[in-house]
């Protein structure tokens, strides 16, 4: 029988490893290393090295997994096992020497998330859970606040870089927000901002246009951390349906309910 306690735990070990890399290499990095992939899109030789090394560690936990990795550096099906990784969520933070930046690994078993770790690199901070677990950082406990009113809570999202059919709504949300909650922040990552509604520094995070390395792991701590994650509509589509609303428990259906007349 699988131990996702173990396997989660090997992850951290792997991400860990990774981040070091990515951590040396931020001061050398050059103007000439970045690729532009799209509009505000960018990639470096850093995130594709790190793919690959955090592919190479787990398949040495999973040699029967497939993958489902943002810079494409391995296509591999997995009959029951698939992991969903972004090597470095917050590449434009990176190549300015902002923070924060993560790695983010997640692994499903037919379809249903069983481990989730996100590793913010500049601050050492690894979050971490697996399926009937809690979840933690750094070996301690982490849970949700228990704000149950959307006044008094500290709202975090992020900026579509491409897509932009949302936007006038968007714009009104952040509009309600700054007026009616305690403010909102946009960190630019969209795994750490839903690490860090798990480990209470955020009540709620919403987002659109994201892919399903940026959340698959911070959506499933959250949920392990007492909070609940739906998509726009309130259903279940939020890991490749490109949206996500994720929020405390005491506070999600206040939250909800307003993002989902203005965006939906």
């Amino acid at each position: 029988m699988i131990n996702y306690q173990d396997i989660c735990l090997k992850t951290v070990e792997i991400a860990r490893n990774t981040g070091k890399f990515i951590k040396s290499e931020q001061e050398k990095l050059k103007n000439s290393d970045i690729e532009v992939k799209g509009i505000h899109n960018f990639v470096t030789h850093v995130d594709k090295y790190a793919e690959k090394q955090l592919v190479k560690g787990l398949l040495k936990v999973l040699p029967e997994s497939g993958f489902i990795v943002e810079e494409e550096t391995i296509s591999k099906s997995g009959a029951h096992y698939t992991w969903i990784i972004d090597p470095l969520d917050g590449t434009t933070n990176y190549i300015h020497g902002l923070s924060p930046f993560a790695i983010s690994i997640a692994l499903q078993h037919d379809n249903e998330t069983v481990v989730g770790v996100v590793y913010e690199i500049s601050l050492d901070e690894c979050f971490y859970t697996w399926k009937s677990g809690k979840a933690y950082l750094n070996g301690k406990e982490i849970s949700v606040t228990q704000t149950n009113k959307v006044k008094d809570s500290l709202i975090a999202t992020g900026f579509p870089y491409y897509d932009y059919h949302l936007l006038d709504k968007f714009m009104l949300s952040l509009r309600f927000f700054m007026e009616n909650s305690h403010g909102v922040r946009r960190i630019g990552s969209a795994a750490t901002d839903l690490a860090y509604v798990a480990c209470g520094r955020f009540e709620s995070f919403y987002e659109y246009s994201l892919s399903p390395w940026d959340v698959a792991a911070g959506a499933f701590l959250v949920q392990n951390a007492g909070g609940k994650v739906s998509d726009f509509k309130g259903g279940q589509n939020y890991i490749f349906g490109k949206e996500i609303v994720a929020s405390n428990s005491n506070v999600f259906d206040e939250f909800f309910n307003i993002l989902n007349k203005i965006l939906v």
